[in-house]
């Protein structure tokens, strides 16, 4: 197990972060169009957004009508089909005047298969087949594996960072496919931005663990996503949740952040909405991407709206109207008890999870999570069950408020009631 050598930037312990799907979330589908959304997306409370690869797109090979943002062509450029770099800049100023901080997705494994690079730089840049040929990564045809053998490509690819950290201002990144690339790498670009930028937030498409030894300040939370929609479709049992969650303070370092989702891009375009992929329990696991010990929950493009919609990867599909409605309040409610509640701040600074024990373990979590003033009770079947809970609270008995109803209410020292299918109930004091 290691540790960071520096520490996480302030605003991340108690942020909510949205992935930005530019090409979808508005009819528009650019810069510009997103750059007017930004204000909702902070009224409803979003702290981060983080877009989906803003690059020229290759022609080489393309799929789709419009090709996959993360076949890049050029890493210091902005597709045309989004705008201008003048529409990027004003995005990151009214971002920065709201408040809330802006991350770029970095592809560092290829590139597309007629990027700038292979034009201007050496073929040992890249990874060769026997006909000298760009290697394929995978089955993606549409790209090139560079050569991360050559210490070259790593002062290209940091070069490339720094233009958008030093001339662009912006506060972060998103790594694609991280554990493809030599995590080396990575440690000396994370040194190389946060003297630039001190702080600087790296996020890992990945859960090696090793990404937090002075790389990465979170990393995706894959195996619990995997795990809520497994018990959501009746295949696992609360068990498996609860073990991942005492595996983990072993694995992982205590600074070390998750990020904790029910969607995003690569699960809503090849494994269906959350709505397909969680039925009658989505609202419970979204609640629980909350209150997740030492976790920052993920919201995608249109999930604030409950858009029920596997959105084309490759092609326009956009979101065909835009209203605030009961998911819009639901996530609101939660992100006021984030950003409220220091029991549940990311990393190390909240509170971990106390179970209290109950009758029913395999279906059932009663937790609390505890730091300063701050106390949050969770009350969580998650089955499909009726199940008839008995649990003693103890010392955490007495007054609190209903994050949801927002109506105050005693939780007595013995609890025996009802619990219906994946119902919930948040309590805080």
């Amino acid at each position: 197990m290691t540790n960071n050598t520096y520490t996480h930037p302030e605003w991340c312990y108690d942020a909510v972060l949205y992935e930005m799907n530019i090409r979808q979330a508005t009819p528009e589908g650019t810069i510009l169009a997103a750059t007017k959304r930004l204000k909702s997306l902070r009224d409803i409370g979003i702290d981060a957004i983080w877009l989906m690869p803003i690059y020229p797109i290759g022609e080489e090979n393309r799929k789709g009508s419009l090709g996959s943002y993360y076949s890049i062509a050029d890493y210091c450029a902005i597709n045309p089909e989004f705008g201008t770099m003048e529409d990027f800049d004003n995005l990151i100023k009214e971002a920065h005047s709201l408040g809330m901080k802006v991350l770029l997705d970095w592809v560092a494994n290829h590139t597309a298969r007629d990027a700038r690079w292979l034009k201007t730089k050496p073929a040992d840049w890249y990874e060769r087949e026997a006909d000298g040929s760009a290697k394929v990564p995978w089955d993606w045809t549409d790209t090139a594996k560079l050569n991360y053998a050559n210490h070259d490509v790593w002062r290209g690819q940091i070069e490339s960072m720094r233009f958008w950290v030093e001339k662009h201002n912006i506060d972060g990144f998103r790594c694609d496919m991280a554990m493809l690339v030599p995590i080396e790498f990575w440690q000396e670009a994370s040194a190389v931005l946060h003297a630039i930028k001190p702080d600087i937030f790296m996020l890992a498409e990945a859960e090696e663990l090793n990404l937090f030894d002075q790389a990465f300040d979170m990393c995706y939370a894959w195996e619990i996503h995997h795990l809520m929609c497994d018990i959501a479709k009746g295949e696992r049992k609360v068990w498996t949740l609860r073990n991942t969650l005492y595996a983990d303070r072993e694995r992982f370092p205590s600074t070390a952040i998750k990020m904790m989702f029910t969607s995003n891009h690569d699960e809503n375009s090849w494994s269906g909405s959350e709505f397909t992929r969680f039925g009658d329990a989505l609202n419970v696991m979204t609640a629980l991407t909350f209150l997740w010990e030492a976790a920052m929950p993920l919201i995608y493009t249109g999930q604030e709206v409950g858009y029920d919609h596997s959105f084309a990867f490759f092609d326009k599909d956009h979101i065909p109207g835009y209203e605030e409605n009961g998911y819009t309040a639901f996530y609101r409610k939660l992100i006021t008890l984030k950003h409220n509640e220091n029991a549940l701040q990311a990393g190390d600074r909240g509170g971990r999870i106390i179970e209290i024990e109950n009758n029913a373990k395999d279906c059932i979590m009663t937790f609390v999570r505890e730091c300063d003033e701050s106390r949050v009770v969770a009350i969580l079947n998650l089955s499909p069950y009726t199940i008839h809970a008995d649990f003693n609270t103890g010392i955490y008995a007495g007054s609190y408020t209903d994050a949801i109803s927002g109506e105050a209410t005693e939780l007595p020292t013995h609890v025996e009631r009802e619990l219906e299918p994946w119902s919930f109930q948040i309590l805080h004091k």
